[in-house]
This record gives C-alpha cells, structure tokens and sequence, in this order.
C-alpha cells in the first residue's frame, strides 16, 4: 500500500475534467436553466473532458512529429 491510487498524471485529468464539468454547469444555472439541466450539463462536459484532457496530457513515451516536413514536400511539389 506504498503506491498511490491514481497517477499523478490520472488525477491531474480527473481534476482538470472535474473543474470543466462544475464551471459548464454553474454557467447553465446562471442562464437560467434548472437544476437538473445544469447537473446534465456539468456530467456531460464532464464525460467529454476526460477523454480530450487525457489526449492533451499525452504519456512522455509518444514520438513528437516535426510539422515542418509535412508542408515542405507540399511546397516543393507546388514549386516543382
């Protein structure tokens, strides 16, 4: 029992869809909505969010593709 729960990078993606989910619905109420609209609304983005946030807090191990090359054969092809 040394080891955590959950990752650090697990729960920074727990906590960063967490705080997406609760601003998504403390908007709906504020406009006007009902509660239970505003609760859906919060799960939702909540549900959503994981999944972005865990692609956008990638693992160390993924290869980093230069950009560059991609459009350069495109240019040398248009020039050529």
């Amino acid at each position: 029992m040394d080891r955590p729960l959950l990752s650090l990078r697990s729960a920074l993606v727990f906590l960063l869809a967490l705080l997406a989910g609760t601003a998504s619905g403390g908007l709906v109420a504020v406009a006007g909505e009902g509660m239970p609209r505003s609760v859906l609304a919060g799960l939702a983005v909540v549900g959503l969010a994981v999944p972005f946030f865990n692609r956008l807090i990638d693992t160390e191990t993924s290869p980093v593709l230069p950009s560059s090359t991609a459009s350069g054969t495109v240019e040398e092809a248009n020039n050529g």
